[in-house]
């Protein structure tokens, strides 16, 4: 038999989970230390400052095709559909300066340290 308190607690818990369900949860998993996230059209960071021997890796979370290319071609991801990713090590100090060969007034710069 159900009794009136394991009905209200069987309905907070059920609460909790709904509100848990709708609000607990990111709408995008964070980046990586590392990580330049695409989207809106923009590098975030626009600038990453990392080590020599850091590798970094781009991921396209807009819904256009974007590249990550070096304006000296150092390197230069292949198009990046939403999800794809690109990884890339920096060996050398300098400022690597890069932009999406699609949409070129997205730019950035991986400075290595």
């Amino acid at each position: 038999m159900l009794t009136k308190r394991n009905f209200l607690l069987a309905l907070s818990l059920i609460t909790f989970g709904l509100v848990l369900a709708v609000y607990g949860r990111a709408t995008e998993p964070a980046a990586d230390a590392n990580e330049v996230v695409i989207q809106n059209f923009a590098f975030e960071p626009a600038t990453l400052t990392v080590k020599a021997g850091t590798k970094v890796t781009w991921v396209n979370r807009d819904e256009e095709p974007h590249t990550a290319t070096a304006t000296d071609k150092r390197f230069n991801s292949k198009v990046l559909e939403n999800g794809d990713r690109f990884t890339t090590e920096f060996t050398q100090p300098g400022t690597y300066k890069y932009y999406c060969a699609l949409h070129p007034k997205m730019t950035g710069q991986i400075m290595v340290k």
